[in-house]
C-alpha cells in the first residue's frame, strides 16, 4: 500500500521516535510516562501517535479534554487508510459501513453511538449525545437521524477499496478474526478500534473510543466500543481505561470497568490491565486461544499501563512536553 502510517509517524509527530525505535522500545511498566514524565494522553495502536498529535495539540491550545480525545479520534475516523475506524472502514456482510462509538469524562457524563451510518466522525455524533440530550446512546436510524437534526453532513462511508475487499470476500464469505490485524494495514479482516484517554497535570481525565467493528460482521452487531464499562470507563479520581481486539470477549467482562475498579483497589495500571487479560483467558480457555484483546490505563497521577494476550499489541504515549512514544506491550502469551 506504499508508505504507512507507521513509516510516516516521524512525519504525523514533531520529535517522535521512528517506526525501527518505537518497535524495540521497552514497554511502560506502568510508573511513568515514555519519558520520565508523568503521560498526558495514551492510545491504542501505533496508528494512535498521530491522534495523540491531535490531542495534545488540542489540549496545548487551550482546548479541555473531552477537546483533546474527541480531536484524536476524529484522526483515524477520516484516514480512508484505516479500514477499522470511520471512512473506509470495511462493511458489514450486507455492505453497510456502520460506526460505534463513545466520549466520557470523569464527572459521570458519556455519550455514545452505535451502527451509525453515513457519518465520518462517529466521536463527535456520541459527544453531541452526551452534551444535548439526556441519554447516553443512541443506535442505527435513530442515531442517524439525530446526526442529521444535528447538522452533520451525511456521506457514503464506504470506500471503493473496502467495497472491493467486501466482495471478494463475498466469493468464500467466510469470517476469522486475526490477532494484530492492525498492524497488516489492508487485510480484509482488519476490525478494530481506537481508545484513547486523556490526563491533565492536575489529573482530571477524559476518553474516547471510536470503530468500524468487524469486517464483514452480522447486520446489527455491536461489539465492546460504544458500551461504557466494555470499550471505555473513566472514574475521577482513579483512572481510564479502554479496549481493542475481539469486543465480545471484552463485553463479556465488562473489561475496561474492571481494569479502573481494579486500580480503584490498589493495583498499577499494568497490573490492572494483566489480570483483566487473564481474567478472560481464565473463563474462556481455548475459545481465546487465538484471540487477540488488549487494554490500556491511565491513572490519576499519569502511569500507564497495556497489556495483551498475544504479542504484537502497541500502543502509544504522549508525555506534557508533547513528546510521543509508540511501545510494544507485554502479552500473557510470546512470540
Amino acid at each position: 500500500m506504499g508508505i504507512s502510517r507507521r513509516d510516516t509517524l516521524g512525519l504525523a509527530l514533531a520529535g517522535s521516535v521512528t517506526a525501527a525505535t518505537a518497535r524495540a522500545a521497552p514497554a511502560v511498566k506502568g510508573t511513568t510516562g515514555s519519558t520520565g514524565n508523568a503521560a498526558l494522553v495514551v492510545s491504542t495502536w501505533d496508528f494512535g501517535a498521530a491522534a495523540n498529535a491531535a490531542a495534545y495539540n488540542s489540549w496545548k491550545g487551550g482546548g479541555t479534554l473531552v477537546d483533546a480525545v474527541e480531536a484524536g479520534a476524529r484522526v483515524p475516523e477520516a484516514d480512508v487508510t484505516n479500514h477499522s475506524v470511520g471512512l473506509g472502514g470495511y462493511p458489514d456482510r450486507d455492505g453497510h459501513v456502520t460506526l460505534d462509538a463513545i466520549i466520557m469524562d470523569d464527572r459521570g457524563h458519556a455519550g455514545a453511538v452505535a451502527a451509525l451510518e453515513g457519518y465520518v466522525h462517529a466521536i463527535s455524533v456520541a459527544r453531541r449525545v452526551m452534551e444535548r440530550t439526556p441519554h447516553t446512546m443512541l443506535v442505527g436510524e435513530g442515531a442517524a437521524q439525530f446526526a442529521r437534526e444535528q447538522g452533520f453532513t451525511a456521506q457514503n462511508l464506504l470506500t471503493p477499496e473496502a467495497e472491493a475487499a467486501w466482495r471478494e470476500w463475498l466469493k468464500t464469505a467466510e469470517y476469522k478474526p486475526v490477532a494484530n490485524i492492525e498492524n497488516q494495514r489492508g487485510s480484509a479482516l482488519d476490525h478494530d478500534t481506537i481508545g484513547i484517554l486523556a490526563r491533565s497535570p492536575e489529573g482530571r481525565l477524559a476518553g474516547a473510543c471510536t470503530t468500524s467493528g468487524m469486517a464483514f460482521k452480522l447486520r446489527g452487531r455491536v461489539g465492546d466500543s460504544p458500551q461504557a464499562g466494555c470499550g471505555l470507563l473513566v472514574e475521577p479520581g482513579v483512572g481510564a481505561a479502554s479496549a481493542t481486539g475481539v469486543g465480545e470477549e471484552v463485553t463479556r467482562i465488562a473489561g475496561s470497568a474492571r481494569v479502573v475498579s481494579s486500580m480503584r483497589m490498589g493495583l498499577s495500571p499494568m497490573a490492572a490491565c494483566r489480570e483483566a487479560v487473564e481474567h478472560i483467558v481464565s473463563l474462556r480457555g481455548d475459545a481465546v486461544k487465538d484471540a487477540q484483546v488488549a487494554f490500556i490505563a491511565i491513572d490519576k497521577n499519569g502511569r500507564v499501563g497495556a497489556f495483551a494476550i498475544q504479542p504484537g499489541f502497541t500502543y502509544a504515549v504522549t508525555d506534557a512536553t508533547g513528546r510521543t512514544v509508540v511501545h510494544p506491550a507485554d502479552s500473557l502469551r510470546r512470540a
